[in-house]
């Protein structure tokens, strides 16, 4: 599952628009912040950084 990081006004210009894919637990589940509000993604250069979830985009959502 990929996703595209918006950022915000506050966010390296690099990684605007940047693909990622979410970190997972061993179980499966994403890695979040404690109030659902962050989440751990990697990017395609195996970088791993804390992002605002709310600023994710899934990518393909449409199927045609």
């Amino acid at each position: 599952m990929r996703y595209t990081y918006l950022g915000d006004k506050l966010t390296r210009p690099d990684l605007r628009g940047v693909q990622c894919d979410p970190v997972r637990r061993p179980d499966g589940k994403c890695i979040v912040g404690k109030k659902l509000a962050t989440a751990l993604v990697q990017l395609s250069s195996a970088e791993r950084i804390v992002v605002l979830r709310r600023r994710l985009r899934l990518n393909g959502r449409g199927k045609a």
